[in-house]
């Protein structure tokens, strides 16, 4: 083992720590590349998670594998192109015009994001990593490979019912 016998101390003027900072931040991104840093992270570790769109609490029932929604309480599936996410069932519904509803799973099949989703112009976009998924649950970008799994509805009157056993 060898004995150290003289140490050199001394500090960074400010100026020069930022300047290593930035470089070594530089470096780092070149080597790696962007993406690295910004692709496939952790579902928790997102600051800005999607918000989920407004369907009141009331008119959105859960019994065993069946979703009832009434139409006339849950107004944000009232209307052609509206939408909500049930979370507690992990589904997507919406609404596609002439008394047409449909149910997807909401489970992402790139990397199983489940409540973090946005709807426009059609497209369900996964807000985890950009997959976007048409009305039907066909993969329009990847990165998912896989469409979402759809469920199938019923309209009776202003009651929509999902099986999503």
């Amino acid at each position: 083992m060898k004995t150290i016998e003289s140490v050199q101390t001394g500090r960074l003027s400010e100026e020069r720590r930022a300047f290593l900072k930035k470089s070594g931040t530089l470096a780092i991104m070149s080597a790696f590349g962007v993406g690295f840093f910004t692709s496939c992270s952790n579902e928790d570790d997102r600051p800005n998670r999607a918000v989920i769109p407004p369907a009141s609490s009331t008119g959105i029932t859960i019994q065993g594998s069946t979703i009832t929604v009434n139409l006339n309480e849950a107004t944000a599936l009232a209307s052609t192109g509206g939408w909500a996410i049930v979370s507690a069932a992990r589904v997507l519904i919406v609404n596609i015009g002439d008394n047409t509803f449909n149910a997807l799973t909401s489970v992402c099949t790139h990397a199983s994001c489940d409540n973090s989703w946005t709807f426009t112009n059609n497209v369900f976009t996964c807000t985890c990593h950009g997959s976007r998924f048409g009305t039907d649950g066909a993969v329009l970008n990847g990165p998912a490979s896989r469409p979402l799994a759809s469920f199938p509805t019923e309209l009776n009157g202003n009651t929509l019912t999902v099986d999503f056993g």
